[in-house]
């Protein structure tokens, strides 16, 4: 359990989800009287495939072109496009994307690290799970035609900071 959840189960607050209104319908959350901060945060995925597929993407011979880098693109293009993807989540001015795809040959896949930033009034954290998720499903893609055992995940938030809660980290989080 979060610090934060934590406290207010002490005080007897009760746990609420911030995007739903009184009524229980769906409502975007009102962040016009946040403070803009640097709001930075880190995820990460992997798509897990066989050895003679991690060859291919190595010798950029993948019958679709260089996997690697167009999945990088196009977690790119995914943290930019969240707002169109996810119904609650705002628009927000990013200053930075970087998508980085990489074999990892001792877990047998390609591991992905996304990380976004802005200043703004709200975090990033899924426009960053989105890009990891994007590069995923982009390496997928490029290779379902020779390796159908292809799996992804996890796809997991690591690291945010910025905002009234700071920094935080999946490393310090309980389970």
């Amino acid at each position: 359990m979060s610090g934060e959840r934590v406290a207010r189960e002490e005080r007897g607050e009760p746990l609420r989800l911030s995007h739903l209104a009184s009524d229980g319908r769906a409502s975007m959350v009102d962040v016009g009287a946040k403070p803009v901060t640097d709001r930075r945060a880190v995820a990460t995925s992997a798509v897990h495939l066989s050895q003679a597929t991690l060859d291919l993407i190595d010798a950029q011979s993948a019958p679709k072109g260089p996997v690697l880098s167009t999945a990088e693109l196009a977690g790119i293009q995914g943290a930019k496009r969240t707002s169109d993807l996810i119904p609650l989540c705002h628009p927000l001015p990013l200053s930075s994307i970087a998508v980085r795809c990489t074999v990892d040959r001792a877990t047998s896949s390609v591991a992905i690290r996304a990380e976004v930033a802005c200043s703004g009034r709200t975090g990033v954290e899924m426009e960053a799970l989105t890009a990891a998720s994007v590069a995923a499903l982009t390496v997928y893609d490029m290779v379902k035609a020779v390796d159908r055992g292809a799996s992804i995940g996890p796809t997991r938030l690591v690291e945010k900071s910025g905002g009234a809660r700071g920094a935080w980290s999946a490393e310090e989080a309980p389970r």
